[in-house]
């Protein structure tokens, strides 16, 4: 274990500065800088991992879908032990440098310390030994020493589906990734900004999963006329069905049709470009603009730090639900992960949030130029508006981030006979199987919007179940079974 008295002498809870707030809304770096190698950065990561409790019943690996080893990955950490550190971090999890970057860290929620005091730095930890292991060349390419001769063709090249390929790969079969995006990675590449996940980490991993043997197919909208659903089944063993869930939730009030009025991924997207140096003709920006941000959540975050980047006059961002607790509440015991008020890094750069307020219409003629809301309040279970409280606020781009209701209905879906829950999910089993024989489904699309580390998860799990589908049995690690409630932690 680590050092057995070190959460008694080191107490507080320290993480690596972030860079100023004035130097990283002038450019696209991750706001968290990364320095492997650097002797006083690993330091801090050794003292901190020195304040793991190794519990007899670790909390933090149960909260983590992936069930991450981290007591081990710890001790290990404390040690300066990389090389094991990196081997045992990477037997659970495909993409430490992914969620050591974006994922919420319930495991961290979960530490038992954190009863008591700030719970250990797991997120950070993580990160530190994955970087460290890049740095090394610890963390190769792991090209299958035998091949089963079985093809499987895995559809969305998201975190759910990479996880899926690369699985696939090593266990011997022939991969083929299809994205109908020009660039594979999902929403690592488009959704999330660059300077949460930086693209050179995503296209880093790529390029070890084209070394292992996975091949991607992008430009391609499975289900066109290039290919079809029933030439996935001609053509393959297996099919991993990891589309995500891309349907965006719509606010269908007065002026919903004003130019001005977007979607957060017709909107982040094309931010992404722009950071790497590609921005789209057609690009919309917040440059001078009023913004409103609708959606209180990681990907309204995610647009309030995209729009301060871009120079917009303000930025509001509006939250239907009232303002959460600041202490973990009785209705959500340790070691669930409660629903607490958190500042991202985006709310440190500025910006306004209200909460308990709900959008009435978009206002303006061809284009929007404000946004009236109303104060609202819960009554029942019930939003109710609170008489008297209507208002306008300046709204020249209004950004829709509500959340997503399930896969597109695309034809693939059709084409491959798949059958649908009543949420707008793919339907499928506790072992990712659909109505289809050989057909799988993983992530978003099988369990509605979630986390990247569910997403891994199920795309671990996922390829088992395909594996043990083609081989008759499977040696793959399947830390999940499926479910069809997405919840966040």
């Amino acid at each position: 274990m680590a050092d057995p008295q070190g959460f008694l002498h080191i107490r507080a809870r320290e993480l690596p500065p972030d860079r100023a707030v004035p130097v990283r809304l002038l450019d696209w770096h991750e706001v968290h800088a990364h320095h492997a190698g650097d002797p006083q950065a690993l330091a801090l990561v050794q003292r901190q991992a020195s304040r793991c409790m190794d519990c007899g019943v670790p909390f933090c690996h149960h909260a983590c879908p992936l069930g991450n080893l981290i007591p081990d990955w710890n001790d290990l950490a404390w040690r300066g032990q990389w090389a094991d550190a990196a081997e045992r971090l990477l037997a659970t999890n495909n993409f430490p440098e992914f969620t050591g970057r974006v994922c919420p860290a319930p495991c961290e929620a979960a530490c038992v310390l954190g009863l008591t005091d700030p719970a250990v730095t797991i997120k950070n930890t993580e990160v530190a030994i994955i970087e460290e292991a890049f740095s090394r060349g610890l963390d190769t390419p792991r090209v299958p020493h035998w091949f089963t001769g079985r093809t499987v063709a895995v559809i969305g090249s998201g975190p759910a589906g990479l996880a899926a390929a690369q699985q696939l790969t090593r266990a011997g079969h022939t991969v083929a990734v299809y994205e109908r995006a020009q660039e594979p990675g999902g929403l690592l590449r488009f959704g999330i900004p660059e300077y949460k996940l930086e693209k050179h980490v995503v296209e880093r991993r790529l390029e070890q999963m084209r070394a292992e043997g996975t091949r991607f197919w992008t430009g391609i909208e499975v289900g066109g006329p290039q290919v079809t659903g029933a030439d996935l089944r001609a053509r393959y063993d297996a099919v991993v069905v990891a589309v995500g869930s891309t349907t965006p939730r719509d606010l269908p009030v007065p002026g919903r049709e004003l130019s001005g009025v977007l979607q957060a991924m017709e909107y982040l997207p094309q931010a992404n470009q722009a950071a790497l140096g590609c921005p789209p003709a057609d690009q919309v920006l917040a440059t001078g603009k009023h913004v409103v941000v609708i959606g209180g959540g990681d990907t309204g975050a995610d647009c309030l730090g995209t729009a301060l980047r871009q120079g917009a006059a303000s930025v509001t961002q509006l939250e239907i639900m009232p303002r959460p607790p600041e202490e973990r509440p009785d209705s959500q015991p340790w070691p669930t992960y409660p629903m607490l008020f958190r500042i991202a890094s985006a709310h440190e750069e500025g910006g306004e949030r209200l909460y308990a307020v709900s959008t009435v219409a978009f206002v303006g003629e061809d284009r929007v130029r404000a946004l009236r809301l109303v104060d609202v309040e819960l009554i029942g279970g019930r939003v109710v508006a609170r008489e008297g409280t209507e208002r306008e606020i300046p709204a020249d781009l209004v950004l829709l981030a509500m959340g997503f209701t399930g896969p597109e209905r695309s034809p693939l879906l059709e084409q491959l006979g798949v059958g649908l829950t009543a949420r707008g999910t793919i339907a499928r089993g506790d072992d990712f199987t659909t109505d289809v024989p050989g057909v799988f489904v993983c992530g978003d699309a099988g369990r509605g919007q979630s986390l990247v580390v569910w997403a891994i998860a199920e795309g671990r799990s996922a390829a088992a179940a395909a594996d043990a589908f083609l081989s008759g049995s499977t040696q793959l690690p399947a830390p999940v079974q499926a479910s069809s409630l997405a919840l966040r932690a």
